[in-house]
C-alpha cells in the first residue's frame, strides 16, 4: 500500500505534490490504534479432540513468507502451541496452516541459563500468561527464572531479542527439528548459516537455508544434534539428522538476532536479510515498523459502534484472515520477485503464492481477499496456472506442495470468482483447459488431486458409494465447481468448455432422494445406499451428515428449493436444522471426531459452523422469502459462537476461512456462492464500518439504531436509494458508496421478500 501511495506520488506534477504529501500524512495521522484489539492466542486452547482454533501465536507480517511462533509442544507435535502449557521449549520459524498437515522449514531458538541444556524436554522453561504478550507484530515472554524473550517479524525472517538475568552463564540453543539439517558457526562474524529439510509434501531437493546475525561477541559454541542430545564443544560445523548449534554469552547480556531465510540459496537468505532487517539499527525500529504495517491494513476496515469485545473479536479476526495464502516468493538483487517451486523444485520468475486448503478458503477468506487486496489476487490467480503447470494438476491444499487433502477441485472456484469480480490477470482459456484436464484425470495426490470417480460423474450423473469414499460429498463439490468452471466459461465466451460444465453443474439432483427429502449415498446400480439415518456422519460424507450436506447447491438454492418441495417445506427444514436434536450416530467413523464435539457444544441443532460445509446456510432464508430469520440466525452465530479468547472458535479456524467468515459476517454480508459477483446480507454487528479499498475509495455501512438486541432490518438504501435486495454486488463494494440500514428488536417480514429482491440462483 505505502509503495502505491509512493508512486502516484511521483507521477503527480511539483505542485500538487505538497498537496498529496499533507493528505498522505493527515491520513496516517487518523489511523486508531487498532493493534491493541488483537489477540494473537484466539483458538489455541486446542487439542486433537476438541478445536477451539487449533492456532498458534503467530508472530508475522500480512502473508508473509515466514512466520514465527512460541513452541510448546514437542517437535513434530501438530500442536505447536497449547494454551494450557505451562513451559516452552523454543521459539520456531513456522508455517503450519493446519495441526492436520503438520508444519515445513522449521527450526527454532531456546534461551538457557546455568548449565547447558539441549534436550527439548529438559530445557523448557516455565512461564505464565500474565506474564506474556501476544500481538501480530510482537511476542514476548518472561519466563520464570527472569529470562525475556521477544520476536518481531519482517515478511522472511524476524528480529528476536534475549535478556538474560546476571550472574549466571547465558546460553542460546537452536533446535534443527526432525529430519535433516546443517550449521555452521562463524564466530567472527557473530553467524550462524546452514539449513533444514523437514515437511512431508516437499520436493526432493528441499532446503530452508537460514542465516542468524547476533548483535553480541560469543564466548564458547558448538553443535548438537538432537536424536541422541550429543554435544561437540567448539565445533563450527556439523550436518545430518536433528543437527543444531548453541552459543554462550556474556552474563546479563541482552542478545538481539537477526533471522533471515531462503527456500532459494544461502546467498538469497543473506541478500534477504539485507534488505528485510539491514536497516534496523536495533529491535525497537523492526517493532515500530511491524506496527505499522499491522495498523494500516487493520484500518483498512474500521469500526464503531459495538462493545469493546466486539472489536477485539473482530479485529483478531481480521488479523487471522489476512495471514494465509503465504507468499512463496523472493526479492532479487535487482528487486524482481522470483521463488522455488514447490511442486518441481526449480527455480522460476514472478510470483507464487501457496499454504491453503481450498475447501475451507474459498468460501470467505478468497472473497474477502478480493475486496481488500485486488493486486495480490491478480497475482495469486496466474500463480495458480503457473503451479498447474509445474505440478500437472491445480494444488487444492498446498503444504507448501501438492497434497491432495480433502475433496473438490475448488482452483476453478478462485478462478471464476476473481473473474466475476473484474480480476483478470490471467488468460481464461488457460485455466479453463487446465480445468478440464483436472476434471477428467485422476493425479498420484490424494482424493483432491484431479478428479475420483470421473467417468462415473459424468456418465451416471453422481460418485457411487463403494471404492469411492465420500462419494456423495463429492458430487456436490464436483457440481459446484463444474458451475464455476461454466460461469468463466460463459462469460469470456468459450463455447465448448461452456457446454461441458453446462451438462455437470445439476448433478446434485442425482444424489437427492426425494423419499426421504435428503440427499444420500447411492449406489453403482443406481439404488440408495441402505439403511438411511441423516444424523449418521462419515460415509458418503466428508465430516459431516446428510442433514449438513444436503444444503451443499450453492449455486443453485432455487433447484434446491425445488427438490425439498416448495418454500414452505424449505423454509420448516431450516427451522428445524437450528433448533432440531442433536442426536449423533458416529458411522464410519466409529467414534466421536472432534467436528460431532464442537457441534453439541454450539447448541444449535445439526447446524455445525465449526467445519466449512454448513457455514452459508444461516444465509440460506435469503432466498426463500424469509430474509429476517437469516439476520437473527446470523447474529447468533456470531455473537454465541465466536470471541477474542483462547477459546474464541468453534472449531478449527482453517487458513483464515473461519475468521473470514466472522468478518464479512459482521459486516452485514457474505459471499454464499463465489463464482458470482455477489455478497448476500446478512446483520451488521457494528453500527459503522468503513472500508478502504486499495485505490482509496471507501465502502461504508451504516446500521441505525443497530445493538444486540436490533438485529432486524427494517429499511435499506444504497447510495441513497432505497434497496430491498438482499445482496449487494462486487461492483457496489469495489466502486465506492454508502449501504445504510436501519434496524430493529422487530423483524420487517415485507422487506426482502419479492423475487426479484433474491441472490443468484441458476434455477430462476
Amino acid at each position: 500500500m505505502k509503495r502505491n501511495k509512493m508512486y502516484r506520488i511521483i507521477r503527480v506534477s511539483s505542485a500538487g505534490l505538497a498537496t498529496m504529501l499533507l493528505g498522505c500524512v493527515l491520513s496516517f495521522a487518523q489511523e486508531r490504534d487498532l493493534v491493541k484489539y488483537v489477540n494473537t492466542l484466539q483458538g489455541t486452547d486446542s487439542e486433537w479432540a476438541l478445536s477451539y482454533g487449533n492456532t498458534y501465536p503467530t508472530v508475522g507480517l500480512p502473508f508473509g513468507l515466514h512466520f514465527f511462533s512460541a513452541q510448546t509442544g514437542k517437535n513434530g507435535d501438530g500442536w505447536k502451541y497449547q494454551y494450557k502449557a505451562n513451559t516452552i521449549r523454543g521459539f520456531q520459524q513456522v508455517h503450519q496452516c493446519s495441526p492436520w498437515m503438520n508444519d515445513y522449514a522449521v527450526f527454532s531458538l531456546m534461551p538457557g541459563i546455568g548449565n547447558l541444556v539441549v534436550n527439548e524436554d529438559e530445557r523448557a522453561l516455565a512461564f505464565s500468561h500474565d506474564r506474556e504478550t501476544a500481538k501480530p507484530h510482537y511476542y514476548a515472554v518472561t519466563f520464570d527464572n527472569g529470562i525475556q524473550a521477544e520476536i518481531s517479524p519482517v515478511e522472511r525472517g524476524a528480529h528476536m531479542r534475549f535478556r538474560f538475568p546476571r550472574k549466571q552463564k547465558a546460553y542460546l540453543v537452536l533446535d534443527g527439528f526432525i529430519k535433516d539439517s546443517e550449521v555452521e558457526i562463524i564466530p567472527h562474524e557473530r553467524k550462524i548459516i546452514g539449513f533444514v529439510n523437514n515437511g512431508r509434501f516437499v520436493p526432493g531437493n528441499f532446503k530452508n537455508y537460514f542465516v542468524l546475525e547476533f548483535d553480541r561477541d560469543f564466548k564458547s559454541f558448538g553443535t548438537w544434534e538432537n536424536t541422541g542430545d550429543s554435544i561437540r564443544a567448539g565445533n563450527l560445523h556439523d550436518a545430518g539428522k536433528g543437527v543444531g548449534a548453541y552459543l554462550e554469552f556474556a552474563p546479563g547480556a541482552t542478545v538481539q538476532v537477526k533471522v533471515a531465510s531462503s527456500y532459494i540459496s544461502a546467498g538469497q537468505a543473506a541478500l534477504t536479510l539485507e534488505q528485510e532487517l539491514g536497516s534496523a539499527k536495533n529491535f525497537k525500529t523492526t517493532k515500530a515498523k511491524a506496527f505499522d504495517v499491522w495498523n494500516t491494513l487493520l484500518n483498512r476496515v474500521v469500526v464503531e459502534g459495538g462493545t469493546e469485545e466486539e472489536k477485539a473479536t473482530f479485529y483478531s479476526c481480521l488479523f487471522r484472515a489476512n495471514l494465509f495464502s503465504r507468499k512463496f516468493y523472493e526479492i532479487d538483487e535487482n528487486g524482481d520477485p522470483y521463488y522455488y517451486s514447490p511442486y518441481d523444485g526449480k527455480i522460476y520468475s514472478g510470483y507464487m503464492y501457496t499454504d491453503n486448503g481450498f475447501w475451507d478458503t474459498f468460501r470467505a477468506q478468497f472473497p474477502l481477499s478480493n475486496i481488500l487486496h485486488r493486486e495480490m489476487q491478480g497475482r495469486y490467480m496466474q500463480s495458480l496456472l503457473d503451479a498447474q503447470q509445474q505440478a500437472g494438476f491445480f494444488p487444492t491444499w498446498s503444504n507448501p506442495g501438492m497434497s491432495g487433502v480433502m475433496i473438490g477441485n475448488h482452483a476453478i472456484s478462485l478462478l471464476a470468482d476473481a473473474w466475476a469480480k473484474g480480476i483478470r490477470t490471467f488468460n481464461p482459456d488457460s485455466a479453463l483447459r487446465a480445468y478440464y484436464h483436472e476434471i477428467t484425470n485422476k493425479g498420484f495426490w490424494g482424493g483432491s488431486n484431479g478428479r475420483e470417480g470421473w467417468k462415473d460423474y459424468f456418465t451416471k450423473g453422481y460418485i457411487p458409494y463403494g471404492e469411492i469414499h465420500e462419494s456423495t460429498a463429492k458430487t456436490l463439490e464436483y457440481a459446484y465447481d463444474d458451475f464455476c468452471g461454466y460461469q468463466l466459461a460463459k462469460a469470456v465466451v468459450n463455447d465448448f468448455y461452456e457446454n461441458v460444465f453446462g451438462r455437470q453443474m445439476y448433478n446434485y439432483k442425482n444424489v437427492f432422494d426425494p423419499d426421504v427429502n435428503f440427499v444420500r449415498g447411492r449406489q453403482p446400480d443406481g439404488e440408495w445406499l441402505p439403511d438411511f439415518d441423516p444424523v449418521e456422519w462419515g460415509g458418503p460424507f466428508t465430516e459431516a451428515n446428510a442433514w449438513q450436506y444436503t444444503w451443499s447447491v450453492l449455486h443453485d438454492i432455487n433447484g434446491l428449493i425445488d427438490l425439498i418441495g416448495g418454500e414452505e417445506r424449505f423454509n420448516a427444514k431450516l427451522d428445524s436444522f437450528f433448533t432440531m436434536d442433536q442426536r449423533i450416530e458416529y458411522g464410519s467413523y466409529g467414534k466421536e471426531i472432534h467436528e460431532m464435539r464442537e457441534m453439541l457444544l454450539a447448541e444449535m441443532g445439526q447446524y455445525a459452523h465449526g467445519n466449512q460445509p454448513t457455514q452459508h446456510v444461516p444465509y440460506l432464508y435469503n432466498f426463500s422469502g424469509q430474509p429476517w430469520k437469516a439476520q437473527r440466525q446470523v447474529r447468533m452465530v456470531m455473537a454465541n459462537l465466536y470471541n477474542a479468547t483462547e477459546q474464541g472458535y468453534p472449531g478449527d479456524e482453517d487458513q483464515g476461512q473461519m475468521s473470514s467468515w466472522y468478518v464479512l459476517s459482521a459486516l452485514g454480508i457474505y459471499s454464499v456462492c463465489p463464482g458470482t459477483d455477489q455478497y448476500v446480507i446478512g446483520s451488521p454487528v457494528f453500527e459503522k464500518a468503513t472500508i478502504t479499498l486499495e485505490d482509496g475509495k471507501q465502502f461504508t455501512i451504516h446500521a441505525k439504531n443497530n445493538s444486540a438486541q436490533h438485529v432486524y432490518i427494517q429499511s435499506a438504501k444504497l447510495n441513497g436509494k432505497a434497496y430491498d435486495k438482499n445482496y449487494i454486488t462486487y461492483a457496489d463494494i469495489i466502486n465506492g458508496g454508502e449501504l445504510e440500514f436501519v434496524m430493529s428488536d422487530t423483524p420487517n417480514i415485507s422487506r426482502g421478500t419479492d423475487v426479484a429482491s433474491r441472490p443468484f440462483s441458476l434455477t430462476k
